[in-house]
Order: C-alpha cells, then sequence, then structure tokens
C-alpha cells in the first residue's frame, strides 16, 4: 500500500535555517500517513538549486508529483513507519509543487530531508590475520598533501614548533586527560558491578585458555591436563615452553555474547574448531574479555631515542590510554615521565637538545584545577546493585563513562601521535614506534619481526568488541543470523540493563529491521 497523491498540510511558520533537518520524525510521519496538518512547530525546509525559500506568508498547498513507492507500510505488527523513522536516520528526496494562493505564482521544489546518521550499515567486517590494515588515509592523499605542504612553505619564514611536538604540553588537553582517566576507571568499576546482575558469556576457547595461560606455568602439566584435556594440552604445550611468542600463532575464538545462553551460530576460530563443526562451548565472561587489554610501553621522555629490541624487558608496559593520558599530562607518582618548561631546540628532524632551564625560578605549586583521580575498586569490594532501578542508572553511567573515554581519547589522539602495527594489535604512544622484534603477525620472517608502523584510529587504542544484539522479549535463531544486528560489547550489556540505545549506534544495531517469525517467512524476504 503506497502513499496517496494530493496531500495538504497546513504551514504558518517558517524561518531561514542553516542546516536543512527536519527535526521531529513523529510529526514526519503523522503528515505523511495521517494526512494531517503540521503544525508551527514542526521544522522543514523547501530549497531549489541551493536557494533557501523561507516563507512568512500562508497556507501552502502541498502535492506529490508521483507515487512513493519506497515508502510502504510495515507487514510486521511490531515494526512500523513510525519506528522506522525513530530507530534509523533516513534521507528523503521528494517533488513538491507548491500553490500559493495569495501570490498565484506556481514553483516546483524539492525537500531534502536527512539525519546524521543512516538508517542501516553493514556489520564491522572480520579482518584475517594474512590482511594488512588499511591506512586511516590513503597514501597517495597524504604524498598529495605533503607536496601541498611543502609548496606553502616555499620562501616563507620557518614557523616555530608548536607543542607537543616542542616538549610541552598542550595546556587545554590537560583537563580532558584527567576526565578520560576517571572515566576508564568508572567504566571499569561499573561493568565489574553489572557483571554480577548481567549473563556475559565468552567461549572458552578464547577467554579460558587466555586467563589460565599464566597458572598453568605454576600449577603444572597435569592440572592442564585435567581442566582442557589432551587436545587443548597440545595446543598449550608450546606457550608453556616458548613463551609468549608461540602463543600469538594459535587462532583464539573472541566471540562472546550477553545472554543467559550463548548463540547458537557455528563461528568459532579457535583450536581444533573444525572437529567441533565450529561450534562455540560457552563460560563465564571476563572483565577482560569486555574491555579488551592493549598495553604499551611506558616512556619517560616522549621525545626521547626509540626504543631498541634489546631494551623491550627492561621497560614498563602499562595499558595504552593510561600512557596516552600520561604524555597528555597526567601526573602519576607510579609512572614517572620528563615534563619540560622550555621548548627544545632542534639540530636536525631527529636530533635536538634541550633548552636551558637553569635560569628559570622554582616551579610554584599551583592549586590543581583538574579533578582528582579515582581508583579501581578491588574485586573483593565489587557490591552489585539491589534493584532494577540502580541497574538502570548504573548502565546509564555506564554509556557514559564509555562515550567519555573514546570521545577523550579521539581528542588526544589529534594532538599526541599513536602509532599501530599494520599487521597485529601492538600499539606504541609516541611520534615513531618502537624498534622491538617481537611481531608474530603473517610472514613477519620477511620483516624480521620488525612491526610495520601506521597512524591509528581510535579503535586500535579503545577496541569495540561486537556482540549480537538480542531484541527484546526474543532469541536469537540460527536461521535468522541476517536479520540481526550487532553492537559493542559495553553498549549491549548497558541496554540489556534498561539504558536508551544512543543514536550512533542504532545503524549497527538494525532496530528497524522486522525480525520473521519463522523460516518459512524469511524464505519470503525479497
Amino acid at each position: 500500500m503506497a502513499l496517496s497523491c494530493g496531500v495538504t498540510a497546513q504551514i504558518s511558520h517558517f524561518q531561514r535555517l542553516n542546516d536543512p533537518r527536519i527535526a521531529s520524525s513523529s510529526s514526519l510521519c503523522s503528515w505523511m500517513d495521517c494526512h494531517s496538518c503540521i503544525s508551527s512547530g514542526t521544522k522543514a525546509l523547501f530549497h531549489d538549486k541551493g536557494r533557501v525559500l523561507s516563507t512568512n506568508f500562508g497556507p501552502l498547498r502541498v502535492s506529490y508529483n508521483r507515487r512513493l513507492e519506497f515508502l510502504k507500510f510495515n507487514s510486521y505488527p511490531n515494526l512500523s513507519l513510525d519506528d522506522s523513522l525513530k530507530y534509523g536516520g533516513i534521507r528523503l528526496k521528494l517533488s513538491l509543487q507548491l500553490r500559493i494562493t495569495s501570490n498565484n505564482c506556481h514553483k516546483c521544489h524539492s525537500s531534502v530531508i536527512h539525519s546524521n546518521y543512516p538508517q542501516n550499515v553493514d556489520l564491522p567486517r572480520y579482518y584475517s590475520k594474512k590482511e594488512k590494515k588499511p591506512f586511516p588515509k590513503p597514501i597517495v592523499e597524504l604524498r598529495r598533501a605533503a607536496r601541498e605542504r611543502l609548496k606553502s612553505m616555499k620562501g616563507q619564514p620557518r614557523r616555530p614548533i608548536p607543542p607537543p611536538k616542542n616538549g610541552l604540553l598542550v595546556k587545554r588537553l590537560i583537563p580532558v586527560a584527567c576526565h578520560v582517566l576517571n572515566a576508564r576507571t568508572t567504566l571499569i568499576n561499573n561493568v565489574k558491578k553489572l557483571l554480577k546482575v548481567l549473563p556475559v558469556h565468552a567461549c572458552k576457547y578464547g577467554s579460558l585458555f587466555k586467563s589460565t595461560r599464566n597458572l598453568m606455568k605454576c600449577w603444572g602439566i597435569l592440572w592442564a591436563s585435567h581442566q582442557l584435556g589432551i587436545f587443548d594440552l597440545l595446543a598449550w604445550l608450546p606457550s608453556a615452553i616458548m613463551g609468549q611468542d608461540a602463543l600469538k600463532k594459535i587462532r583464539w575464538c573472541n566471540e562472546i555474547h550477553v545472554g543467559p545462553d550463548g548463540h547458537p551460530f557455528r563461528s568459532c576460530r579457535g583450536p581444533q574448531a573444525s572437529i567441533r563443526k565450529s561450534a562455540h562451548e560457552w563460560t563465564n565472561a571476563f572483565i577482560e574479555d569486555i574491555l579488551v587489554p592493549v598495553d604499551a610501553f611506558h616512556l619517560v621522555d616522549r621525545l626521547g631515542r626509540r626504543i631498541s629490541h634489546e631494551e623491550r624487558f627492561s621497560i614498563p608496559r602499562i595499558p595504552a590510554v593510561v600512557e596516552l593520558c600520561i604524555q597528555a599530562g597526567v601526573d602519576l607518582p607510579e609512572y614517572p615521565t620528563k615534563r619540560r618548561r622550555k621548548p627544545v631546540i632542534r639540530i636536525s628532524k631527529s636530533e635536538f637538545i634541550d633548552a636551558d632551564e637553569s635560569e628559570l625560578p622554582d616551579p610554584v605549586p599551583e592549586v590543581p584545577k583538574i579533578p582528582l583521580l579515582l581508583t579501581e575498586i578491588p574485586d573483593s569490594e565489587i557490591q552489585p546493585p539491589s534493584s532494577a532501578e540502580e541497574t538502570a542508572l548504573l548502565a546509564e553511567e555506564t554509556l557514559t563513562a564509555w562515550e567519555k573515554m573514546r570521545g577523550g581519547a579521539k581528542r588526544l589522539m589529534r594532538m599526541y601521535p599513536v602509532r599501530v602495527c599494520g599487521y597485529c594489535p601492538e600499539v606504541h604512544i609516541g611520534p615513531s614506534g618502537h624498534k622491538g622484534q617481537n611481531c608474530g603477525a603473517h610472514k613477519h620472517q620477511q620483516r624480521n619481526g620488525q612491526h610495520g608502523w601506521q597512524a591509528a584510529v581510535l579503535n586500535d587504542l579503545i577496541p569495540p568488541r561486537y556482540v549480537w544484539h538480542v531484541p527484546k522479549g526474543q532469541t536469537l535463531e540460527r536461521e535468522l543470523k541476517n536479520f540481526y544486528g550487532q553492537a559493542p560489547v559495553v553498549v549491549e550489556m548497558c541496554v540489556q540493563a534498561g539504558a536508551a540505545v544512543p543514536d550512533q549506534y542504532k545503524p549497527t544495531m538494525r532496530l528497524d529491521v522486522g525480525i520473521p517469525t519463522d523460516v518459512k517467512e524469511a524464505e519470503m524476504v525479497v
């Protein structure tokens, strides 16, 4: 059933708008479905060839020139057109005919309706270990930008090097770094509390193996053979004998699921997956399965020389987000770092000397304007929420901390460079990567174990582990896999705990997709 023609709309006032958006999707649905009059609160914009039509006159007559075949009512009772416009962004182009009775003029204009987020996007792609990560910007564009930059600087006086490249801190980003560190601590504490009331499962061939690899070295091979079996023992034997390098060559399953039972999809990539026909074996998830640990070397001097291969065991490794906040201005007593009060003197591109700071007066300790740093709660002191209302509030706070940590880290990465290996998940906080030859990715022998450093993106620093989104009141079925969406595990936990779904995650969660009731109904979907 398509929309009929001859829709009449009563528009009292239009304001001159700079952003061509319609703010209320429910009003739009009532306009197109119910053929009702649009109130003055509904914002609309009519434009033709880049011109904005601002009307201050009376009623307008709006009629469609053709039938909109792509706007149809949904046959599923639990999903309407209003839900489709509510849960996902939409962009429509309607050919409208405006008749202004007062001036007796006749014009044709086009109305564009869009939002910031698309209605549906593809699920995150799984990259094989044999594939190299794509560059954030193509190398051709980087070279073109470098040529244009050199051309514009030709004949111009040399500009002073801005911070943080000159060794100084960016003052305005110090509070941002503190907020990111506090948001990370709040996120860890809240996720531990949610794990007490929400069932989260992880595949045994990814979670249990990684969490017990250190215990195996202490408790011996007999304990491992009793708990994991002889086939799993053969997979663990190189790790116990050769160390962590052999462990990187084994494929692990990293899938987790939020729900009382694991999902029914056969997608396990762990050891002996072909014998089990890729079926998962679920166990309870840990905090490391939800918030993926990404470590990096701690640099005492972020402008100092690069870390050599022989120094890889003498330099401590800390969480990469913490190292980024330390370089951005957060002072932690357990991780000292060098702070300069004068810009460095550059001799060449890779050589510099520190300026003489002996003439400067001693720094006076000022009252800190930054917030106090929070501390993580030990596992033995974690108290779960006592009621459903408290769980919902905790979920909202957790979601806010997740967005604050990712948003603040993205701001810091624009000024403080972060590098990632194009072949493995190794991350380095600094202008250039370290020289450690510990890359165990595909064909690392040809590179002598050296990393292929490139600019990192936010998902490299804070990887969002995606899980299947479970619709409310439904269970996942193996035959209907193409109709389900995905979301980061932190978002899925908070949504199931009672938090509202953020707009930026609605496209991948596929909230506006109608799920068939059985397989026969799914086969009829085109």
